[in-house]
């Protein structure tokens, strides 16, 4: 296998964990009133985007990196990955691009449709990118052994697709609220947990020659 993919997958991934982590302490700084319009939205709108891509390349290295009788699963979770991207690009540009800028200059009501607003059009894009967030998890945890590193892998994997039916709660809830929005909680901890153990573990494949998902998943 490359060493190149394993150097793409590890760092993509610790950027993908960062930025998630980075989302999550403005989201919370904002739930608690220490940040303010604009500069919360364009922080949690911009660490969101940067989330996007990493986590893109950190599943396509995946994906190059299983066995070929894995593959069906990675693939499954490349292509959850890349609706993923496709709804929250939409959203998360559109906050910044058009809807901020035309808030600041006094236009609120011609882009008022755009707004992230708790079940406005966007909001729902968010809903399902977050979604199939977590089904790209679903699906590619039966790539992993169940031993070793690649166990915990595994599980952080399948943690975070538990959680996914709790951020459609969250979402779908008809009266959002701050406290509905805490129930989000375990994601904070699963969406970097497992982008960060798998970073990892590509860092432990570029570090040694002869070690890959595709050859222990031969033994």
């Amino acid at each position: 296998m490359n060493k190149t993919i394993y150097k793409a997958g590890y760092w993509s991934g610790m950027v993908a964990f960062t930025a998630t982590l980075a989302f999550y302490i403005v989201q919370i700084l904002q739930v608690w009133g220490l940040l303010s319009y604009p500069r919360d939205e364009i922080l949690i709108y911009g660490f969101s985007l940067c989330i996007m891509i990493p986590f893109m390349i950190e599943m396509l290295a995946l994906h190059y990196a299983v066995a070929p009788e894995n593959k069906f699963w990675s693939h499954g979770a490349l292509l959850c990955t890349v609706i993923y991207v496709v709804f929250v690009a939409a959203n998360y540009v559109v906050q910044l691009a058009t809807v901020i800028p035309m808030t600041l200059s006094g236009s609120t009501d011609e882009i008022q449709l755009l707004r992230q607003t708790p079940h406005s059009l966007f909001w729902d894009f968010d809903a399902a990118g977050y979604i199939f967030m977590g089904m790209a998890a679903l699906f590619a945890a039966p790539v992993f052994l169940k031993q070793g590193f690649q166990k915990w892998v595994r599980y952080s994997f399948l943690a975070h697709a538990a959680v996914t039916p709790l951020i459609a709660f969250v979402y779908f809830y008809p009266n959002f609220s701050n406290n509905i929005l805490m129930l989000a909680t375990p994601w904070a901890i699963t969406a970097p947990l497992f982008m960060l153990l798998l970073a990892i573990f590509f860092k432990q494949g570029s570090a040694n020659n002869d070690v890959n998902i595709q050859l222990m998943n031969n033994e």
